[in-house]
């Protein structure tokens, strides 16, 4: 455990845009993983977790409780002049990644962040990998089209 335990917040942070919910999911996930641990051992337990991870992200998303912040057309304050700057691409690409159905995400993270082949995403999310290329296709048509949206955005904010 010690030795997943960063990798783990890294692919939660990713599913939920949030260090803190991603840490909580991570200890939930680990929880449910101690409790079936007998069965769980003889299984690719890697596989095992992240996919527990991501049902306790989904959990966590159908709970009533939870409501997410709502993006508006207007901004406050106009948009910082383009640059390449790292950890600006870095916030673009993540509040992009984040407006990506969990599904999608769950495929696009494991497949491109975090480099993982498509029968090991398939492994993981426990379906075929006819669905997790489809759902790659999809995800990273969609995180394109959100990307060419923020970059629209932000060159009408630079001419005006």
């Amino acid at each position: 455990m010690v030795a997943r335990v960063d990798g783990l917040r890294r692919f939660g942070y990713l599913l939920t845009g949030d260090w803190h919910r991603a840490e909580d999911a991570v200890q939930t996930a680990l929880t449910k993983l101690y409790v079936v641990w007998t069965r769980a051992s003889k299984l690719n337990t890697e596989a095992y977790v992240r996919r527990i991870l991501v049902n306790v992200v989904n959990e966590d998303r159908r709970r009533a409780w939870f409501r997410r912040e709502r993006v508006s057309q207007a901004l406050p304050e106009p948009p910082p002049a383009a640059s390449a700057d790292a950890g600006a691409v870095r916030l673009t690409v993540l509040s992009a990644l984040a407006r990506l159905p969990t599904r999608q995400r769950a495929v696009v993270v494991l497949r491109f962040w975090e480099d993982r082949s498509v029968e090991q995403t398939a492994e993981i999310l426990r379906c075929s990998p006819g669905t997790v290329k489809s759902q790659s296709a999809r995800g990273l048509e969609k995180l394109r089209g959100l990307l060419e949206e923020v970059e629209s955005t932000r060159a009408e904010g630079v001419v005006a």
